[in-house]
């Protein structure tokens, strides 16, 4: 009997020792977004995930588990196992100013992810609806200052980064404007391009159409320097705000708990895959940059931003659920 015994529980080790020295990747890998399809991080991500299909010889399949500005999916990311199956794509505000809006947040993101890399980061740009009778940012602060509490500003929701950065630009510039949250920025842009909000930030690629249509205007990048989208725009601090800067970023992570070896060989494969010609020529037509980072890089972004939204959030008063 002992001798069976111990002739299963060696068959068993040498499976699961088998299991273990399968190469990654060895079956599909799911990555995981908490935004519909079509939205920014879907349109990065589905390419990056073709892109890692066919250089490692495995299926990386997209899969879009919105609701609650991300959390759903991050929450559901973080709980998985850390085997390098489940990953996360998700825009930086999702991690780092989201969870912020509750006492009891449902994961913590410098503890229950593995940063992999960050895939693109870009600036945000200040826009007007034609109809506010304003040319550029100091009028518009101005108006703001003339008539407090008049001007609404709309953002995708509670916490967002938009959100986050119009705060930043009302304490900064020291006015009062009325936040209109909505439910994901495709319904916020809807109501600024009816006029039914009059100022809003949001992603300068997903806006340039309306703005070189004459349906927006622009008064200013959020970044430190012009966006080679719209390279006639001036950055917040050239248009009167000095200090002023926000910008947001995508990324790509794991449950923490993944192995190493795991880790470091999708980021390597991102960044090489983020190099190539066409991917930033895609990432361009975008308005992204594509950064090269390491994961101990993409880490210390992540850390510095949930720092600065944690400041931000306390001074301009906003309480979490």
């Amino acid at each position: 009997m002992t001798r069976y015994f111990m002739t299963v529980l060696a068959a068993l080790f040498s499976l699961v020792g088998a299991a273990q020295a399968q190469p990654y990747p060895s079956k599909v890998v799911r990555i995981v977004l908490g935004f519909p399809a079509a939205t920014t991080v879907d349109l990065l991500v589905r390419p990056l995930a073709q892109k890692l299909s066919e250089s490692l010889g495995q299926q990386f399949i997209v899969e879009n588990r919105a609701g609650a500005t991300g959390l759903i999916a991050n929450e559901g990311v973080a709980r998985a196992a850390p085997d390098g199956y489940t990953l996360l794509g998700a825009p930086g505000s999702s991690l780092t100013s989201s969870p912020q809006m509750f006492a009891k947040p449902p994961f913590d993101v410098l503890r229950d992810f593995a940063p992999i890399a960050q895939i693109g980061a870009f600036g945000y740009v200040f826009i007007a609806h034609p109809g506010v009778p304003v040319k550029n940012v100091k009028q518009l602060i101005a108006l703001a200052r003339a008539k407090p509490a008049f001007l609404t500003y709309g953002s995708s929701g509670i916490g967002s980064g938009f959100h986050l950065a119009g705060e930043l630009f009302t304490t900064m510039a020291n006015v009062k404007m009325l936040h209109v949250p909505y439910k994901g920025g495709a319904a916020a842009m809807n109501d600024m391009l009816a006029g039914r909000i009059d100022v809003m930030f949001y992603s300068l690629a997903v806006t340039m159409p309306q703005i070189r249509a004459g349906k927006l205007r622009p008064l200013a990048v959020t970044g430190v320097k012009r966006d080679a989208l719209m390279p006639d725009v001036p950055t917040m601090e050239e248009a009167g705000l000095k200090g002023y800067e926000i910008t947001g970023w995508h990324g790509l992570l794991a449950p923490a708990g993944t192995p190493a070896a795991v880790l470091d060989k999708l980021n390597a494969e991102i960044v090489r895959i983020l190099q190539a010609a066409d991917m930033k020529k895609l990432w361009e037509r975008y308005g992204m940059e594509t950064p090269s980072t390491t994961q101990a890089q993409f880490a210390a972004v992540i850390k510095s931003d949930y720092e600065m939204y944690s400041k931000l959030i306390k001074s301009a008063g906003i309480k979490p659920n």
